[in-house]
């Protein structure tokens, strides 16, 4: 059963890298992927992301069950953050426990890629001069997500 968790805290990418690792011998390849708080340069301050609670869990399930099945993974593990983080603080956190590095690599973008497109978060980012902006969405996001189709 993949790992889902939506919190407002900090996770610990070496804690849930050896969970996934120490899942059992079988376990040959492990792809993690870290998504951070990016900063531009124009004055980003911090980054707010909301949810939809039950919704949003259940949908990162479905991904996350759909991955393991998909690319015969041993386990998954996917963590997003809600609430405001600021520059350089992580978002997300996506691991993939498998047999072998190809499937653990595939799997770990097939779920990040769906993530950024298939689940209900809502980005507002808060800018220095006391901006706020809602985050659209990008055509770049859904043309990853749809090569997975």
């Amino acid at each position: 059963m993949p790992r889902i968790v939506v919190t407002s805290d900090r996770f610990d990418v070496g804690q849930e890298a050896a969970r996934l690792s120490g899942l059992s011998a079988g376990v040959g390849g492990l792809s993690l992927f870290i998504g951070q708080v990016r900063g531009q340069g124009d004055g980003l301050e911090s980054l707010t992301l909301e949810h939809y609670p039950g919704m949003t869990e259940a949908i990162l399930t479905q991904l996350g069950q759909e991955a393991v099945e998909r690319f015969q993974l041993l386990d998954c593990t996917i963590i997003h953050r809600v609430g405001t983080m600021g520059i350089g603080e992580p978002i997300v956190f996506v691991g993939s426990a498998a047999g072998h590095r190809a499937e653990a690599l595939q799997a770990t973008a097939f779920l990040i890629d769906r993530l950024k497109t298939g689940a209900p978060f809502w980005k507002r980012e808060q800018f220095a001069d006391g901006r706020s902006a809602w985050v659209d969405a990008k055509a770049a996001d859904d043309n990853a997500a749809a090569v997975w189709d």
